[in-house]
């Protein structure tokens, strides 16, 4: 697991030198917080997963949502989702769009977990296989549909 640090509404990786101010953080903010020993073993381990955003207008464009094999079943993805709503929110911008492959299906589970709604499809988006194509199901997160999990 990698952390992430704000500065403004940029985040950068999180490093040996931010563990005593994310314990501070993190104490302030829970009840049951995690120790700084947590956030030290969890750098160790590397990288559970990325999350890429793009301000498009007046929505986020969520471009790659990617979750380490051995993270995949266990929160990480939804956990990188909150945090890109989150970023969202703070941009005062309306909701949040991706792409989708029809074949992801671990993926779209979550979206639609999360209160995604799927509104289109786009034809011949992803490479695939043996030189074909694969359509892309666009989905869109509004935050006037916030569902249960999509609360941050």
């Amino acid at each position: 697991m990698s952390g992430v640090l704000l500065a403004d509404r940029y985040m950068s990786p999180m490093t040996e030198g931010d563990l005593d101010e994310v314990a501070i953080i993190e104490k302030a903010a829970y009840e049951f917080p995690w120790s700084r020993g947590n956030f030290e073993d969890s750098l160790r381990n590397g990288y559970f997963g990325i999350c890429l955003l793009m301000p498009v207008v007046d929505e986020m464009h969520l471009l790659n949502l990617c979750v380490a094999p051995a993270a995949q079943g266990v929160g990480a993805g939804l956990s990188l989702l909150r945090e890109a709503v989150r970023i969202t929110r703070n941009e005062r911008l309306d909701g949040l769009l991706l792409e989708v492959r029809p074949s992801n299906h671990r993926a779209i589970r979550l979206y639609e977990r999360f209160g995604f709604a799927s509104i289109g499809r786009r034809k011949n988006y992803y490479p695939a296989r043996h030189r074909s194509r694969e359509d892309a199901i666009v989905m869109r997160f509004s935050f006037a549909r916030e569902g249960a999990d999509g609360a941050a």
